[in-house]
């Protein structure tokens, strides 16, 4: 299989930018896409970029206190998956395998930041939730998640954020489907306690209206 620092760094100067190449990605799913490029087609590697290089830098920028590392963590998760492509078997969907990566390195990162800090005598920085919106409720919601404990809080963020279902979370997290939907449930109703806002709230709201829906 060719270098992957060439499809990176193709992948970067050439084709996310190219209006074209977007077009071409096709009504193939991920799973095809990714059997595809596992038997060597690197087109299906450039449509899975395509379409899943904006959701894992907004996975990352989420997540860390430096924003700004998000793309390079990014990479490192499509770096990992060129790597693994040739282990790759359908057993998931192929958005619970690249998210399972995504925390993999995320965790990495995380335990060399906290060595590093520890090692030079400082405290580690905070990590979640970094990225900050405009709007009031959004920010209220983004602090009361950082409270919760890192289980509950990445739970929130798969579900709320990634927008995945409960089948993917439990597969990302390697926990089973009924626990991820009971801490759910208790993780959402500690955010409202924390936002201090009835449930009409708007942040309140669109936690009440997700618990409706696996």
């Amino acid at each position: 299989m060719p270098g992957a620092g060439k499809y990176t760094w193709r992948l970067n100067s050439e084709i996310v930018n190219d209006p074209t190449q977007r077009e071409n990605i096709g009504a193939s799913s991920d799973e095809q896409l990714m059997s595809e490029f596992a038997r060597g087609s690197a087109d299906a590697f450039t449509a899975l970029f395509c379409r899943y290089r904006t959701p894992i830098c907004g996975f990352f920028r989420r997540r860390l206190a430096e924003p700004s590392q998000a793309e390079e963590l990014a990479q490192e998760v499509f770096l990992a998956l060129l790597r693994s492509a040739g282990r790759y078997e359908i057993t998931a969907s192929f958005r619970t395998y690249l998210y399972a990566i995504a925390l993999r390195i995320l965790r990495a990162h995380r335990r060399k930041t906290i060595f590093r800090a520890m090692f030079q005598g400082a405290a580690p920085p905070g990590y979640e939730p970094s990225e900050r919106s405009g709007t009031e409720s959004a920010l209220m919601l983004r602090e009361a998640v950082g409270k919760l404990d890192g289980i509950d809080r990445e739970m929130v963020m798969l579900r709320e954020y990634e927008e995945l279902t409960y089948q993917e979370i439990a597969e990302v997290l390697q926990i089973p489907v009924n626990t991820v939907r009971s801490r759910l449930f208790r993780a959402r109703r500690s955010l409202q306690e924390l936002l201090a806002l009835p449930v009409r709230g708007s942040a309140g709201t669109q936690l009440a209206s997700a618990e409706e829906h696996p």
